[in-house]
């Protein structure tokens, strides 16, 4: 038997990506792993079912290429307009798709997250 426990997304700027998750998505930090040469910080909702490992490389300089994006994270809300109307104001939706009712945010890093309605 398996469960998933996290996903990783390697950032640039910890403090940045901290910032846009617990403003745009509500994570609040679970754990964190320091050493001299890189920081692991978990991520999770109030469920704590599943976590977002953010790995920061301290002597990272460059942004990380993600290839063609074509991968994503997708969160579920209750209330779908009052996190569009947050997100806008963020400025970080990069795609929208109204006959499906989902959008999409970009991270500091360029990670695309995928917000979909509570069903």
């Amino acid at each position: 038997m398996f469960r998933m426990i996290h996903q990783n997304f390697n950032v640039l700027d910890l403090k940045q990506s901290l910032t846009f998750y617990q403003t745009a998505l509500g994570l609040h930090e679970v754990r964190r792993r320091e050493t001299p040469d890189f920081t692991l910080v978990y991520l999770a909702d109030d469920s704590e079912a599943f976590q977002l490992e953010l790995t920061w490389l301290k002597d990272r300089t460059t942004p990380y290429n993600l290839g063609d994006e074509e991968f994503h994270l997708a969160f579920a809300t209750d209330d779908l307009q009052a996190a569009h109307n947050l997100h806008a104001q963020m400025g970080c939706i990069c795609y929208e798709n109204p006959e499906m009712g989902i959008y999409f945010i970009k991270d500091p890093d360029g990670y695309w997250l995928e917000i979909v309605p509570q069903k």
